[in-house]
């Protein structure tokens, strides 16, 4: 089975960058989207044989979710069932017969981590929420994490240990998910390879230099670590500043 993550950083642009063709040739079992910067009613998609599910965020152009799967959940629930988190779209739950999917775009610190407090409220929230789940059955986890776990992960670790998505409570928090049952997916298989990144700065033009971070992911429960098959980064794909991250994990 062939699931993909990919913060699409508005799909009507994405769309208009190649989505759908890559979309097409993946040919995934799950694709999961972040940063829809959608309200319903705003794209007409053909995707035919994919059911879909859309998690929007109240205020307008901003976040959501979107899952694209072809074979039916045997339920979905939108956000955490938590108020305070669940006004901006940012999680969707597909349950299976054997796992869940968990879809999360993960709020950002902010720059000077204005909402570095929340972020910490969230992470606690949100691993909660994930261990509850396992506890009925394995979970996959994936999407736009906004952290660079380790130094590895990004290009300039030392000047930017005290910006957003590497600061050492988001780091902390990121190894407490982890420790509690839970696996990396990508260091799973390569738990050295550098240079491996996810996101890249616009303004920098980063992406020409690839000075980027590795904040997009698919952890999964330890107790699906030998089912898992391979983690790929597909950076040669553009249309965002992300680019799809992949998970092959036998059925």
């Amino acid at each position: 089975m062939r699931l993909i993550s990919w913060n699409v950083n508005g799909l009507r642009a994405c769309v208009k960058k190649g989505f759908l063709k890559y979309f097409k040739e993946v040919d995934a079992d799950i694709f999961c989207i972040q940063e829809t910067k959608l309200q319903e009613g705003q794209i007409d998609l053909d995707l035919g044989g994919y059911y879909d599910y859309w998690n929007y965020a109240e205020k307008k152009g901003y976040s959501g979710t979107a899952v694209f799967t072809k074979d039916k959940p045997l339920s979905i629930k939108y956000g955490l069932g938590i108020d305070e988190h669940d006004n901006e779209g940012r999680a969707i739950t597909l349950e299976y017969e054997n796992f869940y999917l968990v879809n999360v775009y993960t709020p950002n610190s902010q720059r000077e981590l204005a909402r570095l407090d929340y972020r910490m409220t969230w992470e606690d929230d949100f691993r909660n929420y994930l261990k509850e789940l396992d506890s009925i059955k394995p979970v996959i986890m994936c999407g736009d994490l906004n952290v660079a776990h380790k130094e590895i992960d990004l290009k300039n670790p030392s000047s930017n240990k005290k910006n957003a998505g590497f600061t050492n409570e988001e780091r902390s928090k990121m190894t407490e998910l982890l420790k509690s049952g839970f696996v990396d997916s990508f260091r799973y298989f390569y738990p050295d390879k550098e240079d491996a990144y996810t996101w890249w700065s616009y303004i920098t033009k980063a992406r020409e230099r690839n000075a980027g971070w590795r904040i997009d992911y698919f952890i999964v429960s330890e107790k699906l670590e030998d089912r898992i098959v391979d983690a790929e980064i597909h950076a040669n794909i553009m249309g965002s500043d992300h680019c799809p991250v992949v998970l092959e994990i036998k059925d």
